[in-house]
């Protein structure tokens, strides 16, 4: 009920003493208290009623009324009884903190207010649930043929005044209600909610999660798919990385079931149009397939061509001819247990591909991913425009392409699980397929031998030394770099005198003593003092290029 409607009732005996612009608030319950602090017992949205025994001086109204508005109370009302006219100093407090104050005559028992709002609230919510029930089932037998998620997400902030989102498990924004609005929800906030909803679905939470960000309160309900894949997975790690979910602007811990029970119908509509979208993909993904089999099979290019340029107009249409294309490759790995990762890292590849700033469901319609045993593999198409920077600049980006995932899926992968992606240079030819994707899967070993739950690799790391150390031998690395650094680092635990830092510097600026002693803030001959004790504990010298190579080699090993 609003707080204008306790006007609107002569047999309530209130007055308003100030805050008529606040008179819209709604009121969720009723509490009567003379203690000087019942934040305890308050939660917020209630009508507080006292008889001000609490006041002793007027020193007594500030503090009083701080814990309340804190605490969320909707308004105050003041007895008459014992004090006559309501305190100037509990008026005043009540301006200061935009705290609507009501006085109550001397004649009204407190009882009587409370009985009255008790009723008006049970009646509202009693009505509330009734419409939750019809809702429901206008929704489950109207839901949106084909129409999209955001259909359903209009009927849920019309009809229930709920802000609500879908976003995929990267962060990724997918469908958002017209009063919801895809910029109401910032991209970071985005990313924050899907890694607090995987982490959640990871510890075994029961759903739906609440998460308190930026001061406002957000329920989290999983999407999961109807899928056949999803109805056989053994383990929900199969799915976890690939379900959607719902963000409702709202504390749903409060909530009855029958509206809870609405808003898992909602997601079930919702999963019925991943389903459908998944189904769409289809065609992409079997071509992807077809070209994957004659690449590995070693078919003839002409052959390969040839199926190329059936997928171009499928992916990009309007092209007018087939376009080059890069390779992705990528495989999700989970620690000591037979969990098939192929459909996962293919789901996974479909959504990493999208750009990060576009929003719905339907922008992975120029990506083909096929998966094989427990690796997925993309074919990227790309404008010749883009191809004639060969990828490097137009094409896809290892870098790039986790630079706004990787928190949620972190999170997702926390524990037991690796995501790894390996990108390829741009082709310009069906001879070149081969190629682009044995490339694309030795950047991902590459990347798989770096620490970190989610890591990728490009083409442009396999020509340097970079390929070859996460192959080297752990016994063999831990050999080199303790003969070689171990004795700095015991000198500087010693005798703080940062040699390791001070050789790292030195060989980044290529043996330049000048550039390193300027880039250090230290004096020359200071430079030239650590770098001989660093030849004198290691038998090495510096001036050698062997000798730089192999610090170099085994910092970076280190």
């Amino acid at each position: 009920m609003r707080l204008r409607a306790l006007l609107d009732t002569d047999a309530l005996g209130l007055k308003l003493l100030g805050g008529e612009e606040e008179l819209d608030r709604t009121v969720r319950g009723v509490m009567t208290t003379d203690l000087r602090d019942p934040s305890r017992y308050l939660s917020g949205g209630e009508l507080v009623l006292t008889g001000l025994a609490w006041r002793h001086d007027a020193e007594d109204s500030e503090p009083f009324v701080r814990i309340l508005v804190q605490q969320g109370v909707t308004a105050l009302a003041a007895g008459e009884a014992e004090l006559g006219d309501v305190p100037a100093d509990l008026v005043t407090a009540c301006a200061r903190h935009r705290l609507p104050l009501f006085a109550v005559h001397e004649s009204v028992a407190f009882a009587t207010i409370t009985e009255h709002v008790v009723r008006q609230v049970s009646g509202e919510r009693a009505g509330d649930l009734a419409a939750v029930v019809d809702r429901h089932r206008r929704m489950m037998t109207s839901g949106p043929a084909g129409g999209g998620p955001d259909v359903v997400l209009d009927l849920l902030g019309s009809d229930l005044d709920l802000r609500a989102w879908v976003l995929a498990p990267t962060g990724r924004l997918i469908a958002g209600s017209k009063a919801a609005g895809p910029a109401a929800l910032p991209a970071e906030t985005c990313g924050r909610l899907a890694a607090e909803h995987l982490t959640a679905t990871r510890t075994g939470r029961r759903a739906p999660h609440r998460v308190l960000l930026g001061g406002t309160t957000y329920s989290l309900f999983p999407i999961r798919s109807t899928g056949r894949s999803s109805q056989t997975a053994r383990d929900a790690r199969e799915t976890l990385l690939s379900d959607w979910l719902l963000a409702v602007e709202a504390d749903a811990g409060d909530w009855a079931e029958e509206r809870l029970d609405l808003l898992h119908g909602v997601t079930q509509l919702i999963a019925v149009e991943r389903d459908r979208r998944d189904a769409a993909r289809t065609v992409r993904r079997r071509l992807a397939q077809e070209v994957l089999e004659l690449v590995q099979t070693g078919a003839a290019p002409a052959e390969i061509a040839a199926r190329l340029r059936v997928a171009a107009p499928v992916l990009l249409p309007g092209l007018g001819a087939a376009p080059h294309w890069q390779v992705v490759v990528a495989r999700v790995d989970w620690d000591g247990d037979e969990i098939e990762g192929g459909p996962v890292a293919q789901a996974l590849l479909e959504e990493i591909l999208v750009d990060p700033l576009s929003s719905g469901p339907e922008h992975s319609d120029r990506i083909a991913v096929a998966h094989t045993g427990d690796e997925a593999i993309a074919l990227v198409p790309l404008p010749a425009v883009a191809a004639e920077h060969d990828g490097s600049e137009s094409g896809v980006l290892a870098d790039a392409l986790l630079a706004s995932v990787r928190d949620p899926l972190t999170a997702g992968l926390d524990g037991d699980g690796q995501l790894t992606l390996g990108v390829s240079a741009a082709v310009h030819s069906a001879e070149g397929l081969r190629g682009a994707l044995e490339e694309a899967r030795h950047a991902r070993r590459v990347a798989a031998a770096r620490p970190g739950r989610v890591c990728a690799a490009g083409h442009q790391e396999l020509a340097s030394h970079v390929l070859l150390l996460p192959f080297v031998p752990d016994d063999v690395r831990r050999a080199f770099t303790a003969r070689l650094l171990d004795p700095l680092r015991d000198y500087d635990r010693r005798h703080r005198a940062e040699l390791i830092p001070t050789l790292e510097a030195f060989l980044d600026c290529d043996g330049s003593w000048t550039r390193c002693a300027g880039r250090l803030h230290l004096h020359v001959n200071t430079l030239r003092y650590r770098v001989g004790r660093i030849e004198q504990l290691t038998g090495r010298d510096l001036s050698r290029l062997e000798d730089k190579l192999d610090f170099f080699l085994a910092l970076r090993m280190s």
